[in-house]
């Protein structure tokens, strides 16, 4: 078979196909063992058929012949793009040239392609990035929680604050229609966290200054954030609102084991407090610096994305990725046995308001992808046949089969092309990544080994068993 390919005006390309008559004779051979073995002619064992008798069955040799490639094309149009590197968005447009009744045979198929768009300027991007440095109040919140581990609970008769422990109980009195009803049973004696917000939305505003003894109602509306990070929910959007009646029994306040080096000794590998807080403060650093690193890969990857003209985009693309996402959505939901309308009650959000944001999310990863192909393509990035290679017998090892028939598997349907476009991609990442300037919120550069990977881990090992994992909120403490 040979194929080669021609551009066409409005981002399409012309492959045409030739295969010789010995490969459309090995095909027409193929299709009458299948027919052999699918069709019950009497006087013949499935298979035994003789050829002459199956186009008589099926309406003649040219009816067999047409079955036979209409079969083919498929597999024939997957190994030309293969050989000429095309990657497709969009099913083709197949015109049979020649061969339809005998000899050789040839088709054209027209293929949408994605643009190359333009990238002006992208050599001199710059990002803003937050300095990785770590205070001194950050390691003391750390060495907090590391004690807090060991803390002692004692009663107190003032008004509850915050990271104090309450004894409540708590009773649905009211639900809205379709939830479980004031009978579904509440806690009793439960023990809660001032200020955690981990129970019932509204409950941390009222319990926050209660004494033992007060009673409450609290009219608790679910988070109306979206179930994908930064999403805003549509003004107006009814939510569910349950009420709940909260009985304060005891309000007990945390005292944290004395600081000292005999308390680091006992809890953490280290002799002294000032060994332990010398741990704390490097492996804070270092989540940091791993939390920065992937906020400048991802600045950089808008910055390159905003380059993009959205005209250039197509509307193939985008429509694409909307139905990707909203597939993946539906197999989360599904998986957690939630209905979409009943996730759409519970983030507070109308269908409308979710496929927009879905829409608006799709359109930034195609500029992105199309942007990083622009990128390749001006610095002349290319992949090695042994990145490729590589890459497949790690995807066979993941997926515990043999890498000789994953490479078949992905040959056979055209997707090495598109494995080749995504390591592309990729080394088109590490290039910008690489060239892109980084500064801080004062406009002062960072150097970029300040932004070097390490193995952040957690803090574990500082705690032996204790759970001292380090916790950066967004926006506190990061430079955010």
């Amino acid at each position: 078979m040979k194929a080669t390919s021609a551009p066409l005006d409005g981002n399409k390309v012309r492959l045409t196909v030739e295969v010789d008559e010995p490969e459309v004779e090995r095909v027409l051979a193929e299709a009458v063992r299948t027919i052999g073995r699918q069709l019950r002619v009497p006087g013949f064992r499935p298979g035994r058929v003789p050829r002459q008798v199956l186009e008589a069955r099926v309406g003649g040799a040219a009816a067999l012949r047409a079955e036979a490639l209409r079969e083919a094309i498929p597999e024939f149009y997957s190994r030309a793009l293969s050989d000429t590197q095309v990657d497709p968005i969009a099913p083709p447009e197949v015109d049979i040239t020649s061969g339809a009744e005998s000899g050789s045979f040839s088709f054209d198929a027209i293929v949408a392609v994605r643009p190359v768009v333009a990238i002006p300027g992208y050599a001199g991007l710059s990002v803003t990035v937050p300095r990785v440095e770590v205070s001194d109040e950050e390691v003391d919140a750390q060495l907090d929680r590391m004690r807090e581990t060991e803390a002692e609970l004692v009663d107190v008769e003032r008004p509850a604050a915050d990271h104090d422990v309450v004894t409540i109980d708590l009773q649905p009195i009211s639900a809205p229609e379709g939830e479980p009803g004031p009978d579904a049973g509440g806690l009793v004696d439960f023990s809660y966290e001032v200020g955690s917000e981990r129970l019932v939305p509204g409950l941390d505003h009222q319990v926050r200054g209660a004494r033992p003894g007060d009673v409450f109602e609290v009219d608790a509306e679910p988070d109306r954030g979206s179930a994908e990070p930064g999403a805003e929910v549509g003004p107006g959007t009814p939510a569910i609102v349950r009420r709940f009646r909260v009985l304060v029994k005891a309000v007990r306040e945390k005292q944290l084991p004395a600081l000292t080096d005999e308390w680091a000794a006992e809890s953490s590998e280290f002799v002294t407090v000032d060994e332990l807080r010398d741990e704390l403060r490097s492996r804070i650093a270092a989540v940091k610096r791993e939390r920065t690193t992937m906020m400048a890969r991802q600045r950089s990857l808008e910055a390159l994305a905003e380059l993009v003209v959205d005209d250039e985009i197509p509307s193939i693309l985008v429509q694409d990725e909307v139905e990707r996402r909203v597939h993946d959505l539906s197999h989360r939901l599904e998986e957690q046995g939630i209905g979409f309308e009943r996730f759409l009650q519970m983030t507070g959000r109308t269908g409308e308001d979710l496929v927009t944001q879905i829409r608006s999310e799709s359109h930034a990863m195609v500029k992105v992808d199309l942007a990083l192909r622009a990128l390749a393509e001006a610095e002349g990035i290319e992949v090695s046949d042994e990145a490729i290679t590589d890459r497949i017998d790690a995807m066979a090892s993941s997926l515990g089969t043999e890498a000789r028939k994953l490479r078949r598997q992905l040959e056979d349907s055209g997707r090495i092309v598109a494995l080749r476009s995504e390591l592309r991609k990729e080394l088109a990442s590490e290039w910008l990544f690489d060239h892109v300037e980084l500064f801080d919120e004062n406009g002062i550069e960072v150097p970029r080994d300040a932004l070097a990977q390490e193995d952040a881990g957690t803090l574990e090992a500082v705690g032996g068993g204790a759970s001292t994992d380090v916790s950066l909120e967004p926006g506190k403490g990061d430079g955010q």
